[in-house]
Formats: structure tokens, C-alpha cells, sequence
């Protein structure tokens, strides 16, 4: 890849290819972060519906959620939940959360905010001298948002890894060209210290917490705020789920 025609492309912000919401590409990409996937692996939620989340191994670590940001009506939705969320402002000093300010990162941001915050024994599977070791290890929970993006915008490794997994066979769809509008985003869901949190490393509020919630109802309380999201909007279809269980 040609990092300086990716900062070119976006006036001085660096700019990646987006990542897919696809099960196979993302277990594919975590293993080579550094991730055990023999311990959990991403799998396709098909439905916020009761009868969707019984096909799911139990407890989830973490939702990942692709959805539009063009929409107005969703855009709405989230920003009165968020509002809501406000009263619930205590963060948990055991949330890894970090900023995104790379164009395109937030897939890359949304597997890391999942990897991150896996249960202990979870995170125990992640490969001693991997990747995601190290960077974990220099990015510790309490280093600030804005540093560890500072520190994302300067990993080399990471980019190379991100474009690989972007081109690479099990897409499902071409990865496009630089440059072109992408108007989907990834967040990541949690349970951490008992409490529910979303994690957007593009909102100015940093991490929302919708309250309380346990592991094994992570993917339940997850899918009852996405189907507010969605209702805001009946017309829009285009919300993906992936669970990591």
C-alpha cells in the first residue's frame, strides 16, 4: 500500500480501505492481530430476535454492529439514547477504549475495542510476542483515548495488516478505491465491571454506557438498543450484527 497517497486522499488525515462485515475476514484478521480464534470466534447474528441469539454460544464477549450514518432518523435515535446515556457517565477504569481518527479504521477499531475487553480467560488466548500482545501491553486500559489513536496512527504493522485483510480472498465484495464515500460504521458492544457499553472511538463522548447488563445477557441487552436504533427507521435494512462467542 502507498500510506502517502492515503494522507493525500484525505487532506493530511490518513485514509484506509473499509473493513467488511464478514465473519470469515474477521476471524481471518484477528489471528493475525494475534487472537486465538479456537477460544471464540466471530459468527453472523442473523436477527435481533429471540430466536437468532439461541443460535449463539454463550456467553458473547462482545457485538460488533455495522449501520448507516446518513440517515437522519437513526442519527436522531442514537443521539437521544446517547443523551440518555449521559446519567450513566460512570466509566468503568477497566474499559480499553481508543479514539479513531484514520478514515475508514472503524472495523480495525471495532475488532480491537472487541479483543480488548474479552473476559480475562478469554484474553488469556491472545499469542505471547503477537502483535496484539505488545500493543496491548503499551496501550494499557488507563493510557488515554487520544494516545493510543496517536499511537494506531503511526503502527506501520497494523496498517499492513489492515490492508491485507481488506484485499484479501474470503471478501466478499471488491474493497473499492480510496477515496469513495463509505456511509457505514462499526461500534462494538461490551460488558465490562457489570455494565453495558458502546464504544464509538468517533463520538466526541467516548464510550456510552446503556446501563447495567451481565456476560450472559451482553448479546440479549445489545440487540434490545439496536432495535431502538433500527426503529427509529423501519425503511433502513442495512444494520449487520457479529458476534464474538
Amino acid at each position: 500500500f502507498d500510506s502517502s497517497a492515503q494522507e493525500k486522499a484525505t487532506g493530511g488525515e490518513k485514509e484506509w480501505f473499509p473493513l467488511e462485515s464478514n465473519p470469515e475476514l474477521l476471524n481471518f484478521f484477528s489471528r493475525r492481530l494475534g487472537f486465538d480464534s479456537s477460544a471464540q470466534e466471530f459468527v453472523d447474528v442473523f436477527s435481533t430476535e429471540s430466536w437468532a441469539l439461541e443460535m449463539i454460544g454463550q456467553p458473547a464477549s462482545a457485538v460488533m454492529v455495522l449501520f448507516p450514518t446518513q440517515g437522519d432518523k437513526v442519527k436522531q435515535r442514537r443521539r437521544e439514547m446517547h443523551d440518555e446515556a449521559k446519567a450513566n457517565s460512570d466509566t468503568s477504569p477497566n474499559l480499553w477504549y481508543a479514539k479513531q481518527r484514520i478514515r475508514n479504521a472503524c472495523g480495525t477499531i471495532a475488532v480491537l475495542h472487541a479483543l480488548a475487553n474479552c473476559p480475562k480467560q478469554i484474553r488469556d488466548s491472545i499469542q505471547q510476542s503477537s502483535w496484539l500482545s505488545s500493543f496491548l501491553h503499551k496501550c494499557p486500559a488507563s493510557l488515554p483515548p487520544e494516545e493510543k489513536a496517536e499511537i494506531l496512527e503511526s503502527d506501520t504493522e497494523l496498517e499492513r495488516m489492515h490492508d491485507h485483510a481488506t484485499g484479501a480472498l474470503c471478501n466478499a465484495t471488491s474493497r473499492g478505491a480510496l477515496g469513495e464515500k463509505v456511509d457505514m460504521h462499526f461500534v462494538t458492544f461490551v460488558c465490562v465491571d457489570g455494565k453495558l457499553y458502546e464504544l464509538d472511538g468517533r463520538v466526541d463522548e467516548g464510550p456510552i454506557c446503556h446501563g447495567e447488563t451481565t456476560q450472559d445477557h451482553l448479546l440479549r441487552d445489545t440487540c434490545d438498543v439496536v432495535k431502538r436504533y433500527m426503529e427509529a427507521d423501519p425503511s433502513e435494512m442495512r444494520f449487520t450484527l457479529v458476534a464474538l462467542a
